[in-house]
């Protein structure tokens, strides 16, 4: 049988022996590195857990390929590296909307995994960091009457400017007050619920997809547009 040397996500052991008894790949990279989630019993524990693992560029992961994960004779760590394991950070179906900055993206991902593993107070805290960040850039540098420097560092006093100022669409008013105050509520009060948190994350992908999805759509059309116009008749 397969062996694999980790750390146990049940039990807690560090580099403890664990039995492979399943693996399946389910991605290939760079045309060659196979990337598996491994089935694997602690010989501590004895309690079950499924790695990540990929196939590593120092190791003759063509001899991988020949036998199989399963048939490698010693301890697997000779031809893959762990990166990680199945846990309920995995439920988070949530894809962030496209054309994100990476920054805002990454922002959302976490709040997406938070609402999977129900910590629905740090949920509600990324969103609310999400519609920061994003309508902080959509500020103009200049000096605009009106607009001061307190509006520029509250969230709460700016989303009504941007609205009076027809920066933001006046459909998203009314939830624009819901991630303003159950961000909060979150960040200071832990009282959020999951239908908080689902109330949150739906103004965040509106926001967002006004901001940064849809001008990236229409840029793109337009662009195949040109080049359409640009082809010989």
């Amino acid at each position: 049988m397969a062996e694999l040397v980790a750390n146990c996500p049940r039990c807690g052991s560090r580099h403890i022996t664990l039995d492979v008894c399943a693996a399946q790949p389910y991605r290939i990279d760079y045309g060659w590195q196979n990337w598996y989630e491994a089935f694997g019993v602690c010989r501590h524990c004895g309690r079950t857990s499924i790695f990540v693992l990929s196939e590593s560029v120092n190791a003759d992961y063509k001899y991988v390929h020949k036998v199989g994960l399963l048939k490698v004779e010693g301890a697997l760590n000779k031809y893959v590296e762990v990166k990680g394991h199945i846990s309920l950070k995995d439920g988070a179906s949530i894809a962030p909307p496209a054309s994100l900055p990476k920054e805002i993206e990454a922002i959302f991902a976490e709040g997406a995994t938070c609402v999977a593993v129900g910590c629905y107070n740090a949920a509600g805290t990324m969103f609310r960091l999400c519609v920061e960040m994003a309508t902080r850039s959509m500020l103009p540098t200049e000096d605009v009457p009106g607009l001061n420097a307190k509006m520029r560092r509250d969230l709460g006093l700016r989303l009504p400017w941007l609205f009076e100022s027809g920066r933001l669409p006046e459909s998203l008013k009314e939830l624009s007050s819901c991630i303003k105050e159950d961000g909060n509520d979150g960040a200071h009060a832990g009282n959020l619920s999951e239908a908080d948190a689902s109330d949150l994350l739906d103004f965040s992908v509106a926001l967002l997809e006004r901001i940064y999805t849809e001008p990236e759509r229409l840029r793109l059309a337009k662009e195949r547009r040109d080049a359409r116009r640009a082809l010989p008749k």
